[in-house]
């Protein structure tokens, strides 16, 4: 009884984001992971992996009291920060997307471990949209129709609004929308 109560006692505690980290193409993405325990730890491995969908995990960097080891493919790209847990990526490309797990181990009267998971998702900024009318020369009032085509060269979750005079314009009798 004991022992199993000792072992609670220095149970680790990893706390990560919950919910989907947003970050942006081209910009530098934070991941705060915050560890805990109440042993005492001779020492403390550290390890970042990451894992896309129907691939197996790829090591990014690993630490042992601090000394990182990162893979060196990537040791540019990922940064340990200490003296918590959390990984810099920096610069953050689309092929960034996925999970990434990280592992604590802890090593004193025992090893304890945890780890945990952390979806990303890259977001591309939307660019400047263009507008392309037909026919170009436009069309006689009262007389044919005028086809506005908007297109966006870049971007994820784009979605478009048409406005006119600042209101929001909606399909009827004079707009179709496609």
């Amino acid at each position: 009884f004991f022992h199993f109560y000792a072992g609670i006692c220095s149970a680790l505690k990893l706390t990560v984001p919950s919910h989907t980290i947003h970050g942006i193409e081209g910009q530098q993405l934070h991941l705060t992971v915050d560890y805990s325990f109440n042993a005492t730890a001779s020492e403390i491995q550290i390890i970042w992996l990451f894992e896309k969908s129907q691939s197996n995990p790829k090591y990014l960097l690993g630490s042992v009291n601090h000394r990182v080891v990162p893979d060196l493919e990537y040791q540019h790209k990922f940064t340990l920060i200490p003296p918590n847990a959390s990984l810099r990526i920096n610069p953050l490309h689309i092929s960034d997307e996925g999970n990434y797990i990280v592992k604590v181990n802890v090593r004193g009267n025992g090893t304890i471990t945890a780890s945990q998971k952390i979806q990303v998702a890259v977001d591309v900024p939307v660019t400047k949209p263009t507008v392309h009318t037909e026919p170009s020369s436009g069309v006689v009032e009262y007389v044919g129709n005028i086809t506005l085509k908007c297109t966006v060269e870049r971007g994820t979750r784009v979605a478009y609004q048409w406005m006119k005079n600042g209101k929001r314009l909606h399909a009827g009798p004079n707009y179709t929308f496609s």
